[in-house]
């Protein structure tokens, strides 16, 4: 094989991992860009961390991640509220608040799933508000805690990132639609 071939090949895989490598950041970028909840950093950083990021050709492959990276969190978050109700001397208001934002979060798990057929059948209306409906299990799980004076929520930082991952997936489908 001649010289200038090889060098065509790997100047045409290093310009394909570039492209890709750029779809997550521009796509995150254009995501912050149109709403002020979503932190660029925190995009980039999470959804990166899903190998199916790194072959995203399009911002409808960024869907897809941002929506299993939702239901992967949504499952995390389960799982430590599980444990933290584990916890035989929890206060009696903490707890049922901690049992109200265990349904929640089962239900976003569900809601997420169907968000994410809703938008492979490209029926983005549906997709958005159940999108929007899991998104807002965290901040109506955040907020009942605050309804009793003293009382600090212990996932006040999931919460906030449940949100934004919500926030990110609905942006990606806004940017798929234009």
């Amino acid at each position: 094989m001649n010289s200038s071939l090889v060098s065509y090949i790997v100047f045409f895989c290093i310009l394909i991992v570039s492209v890709r490598s750029d779809v997550l950041s521009d796509s995150c970028g254009e995501a912050a860009k149109d709403d002020p909840n979503i932190k660029f950093d925190f995009c980039v950083s999470t959804l990166e961390g899903n190998p199916k990021a790194k072959s995203a050709t399009g911002v409808a492959d960024l869907v897809k991640v941002a929506i299993e990276t939702a239901i992967s969190n949504s499952n995390s978050i389960g799982s430590l509220i599980t444990k933290l109700l584990s916890d035989k001397g929890l206060e009696p208001y903490v707890r049922s608040c901690l049992q109200d934002c265990s349904e929640l979060y089962s239900d976003a798990g569900s809601s997420l799933g169907k968000g994410e057929q809703a938008f492979e059948g490209k029926d983005y209306g549906t997709a958005n508000s159940v999108i929007s409906a899991a998104m807002d299990s965290a901040n109506t799980c955040e907020d009942q805690f605050k309804e009793k004076e003293g009382v600090v929520s212990p996932l006040t930082k999931e919460n906030n990132s449940f949100y934004q991952l919500n926030a990110i997936s609905l942006a990606f489908i806004n940017i798929v639609q234009k």
